[in-house]
């Protein structure tokens, strides 16, 4: 079993990937990257590939389609994974009545739990 995150170059996604990266040390288990763009350069897959090391995680990097929700939901089924990691925006307080199409796709169609966290 392992974890789930996209990797984002966002606030909200920088902070789903280093929390992505604790859940996994502290429950002992990989971690499953997606990238959200199947074009990101090698330099940056290399360097995150590095990070994710370093911090004694084993992991697996895999090249998204462009639709994060679908590749994230897709991967967790497929990978039987224990958790799905996600970042989300600050809003409004009318935007709070409005969820992200994509994170709402994630919640809706995850086959396990999912932690949402903000910057």
């Amino acid at each position: 079993m392992a974890i789930v995150v996209g990797h984002l170059g966002t606030p909200e996604g920088k902070e789903a990937l280093g929390t992505a990266v604790s859940e996994a040390q502290q429950r002992g288990t990989g971690l499953l990257v997606v990238t959200s763009d199947p074009a990101a350069p090698a330099e940056e897959l290399e360097a995150l590939q590095a990070r994710l090391t370093s911090a004694g995680v084993e992991n697996r990097i895999m090249a998204g389609t462009g639709d994060l929700a679908e590749d994230l939901v897709r991967t967790a089924t497929e990978d039987d994974a224990e958790l799905i990691v996600i970042g989300l925006r600050r809003r409004s307080p009318v935007g709070k009545l409005i969820l992200g199409s994509g994170a709402q796709r994630i919640l809706l169609e995850a086959p396990c739990p999912v932690l949402a966290v903000k910057p």
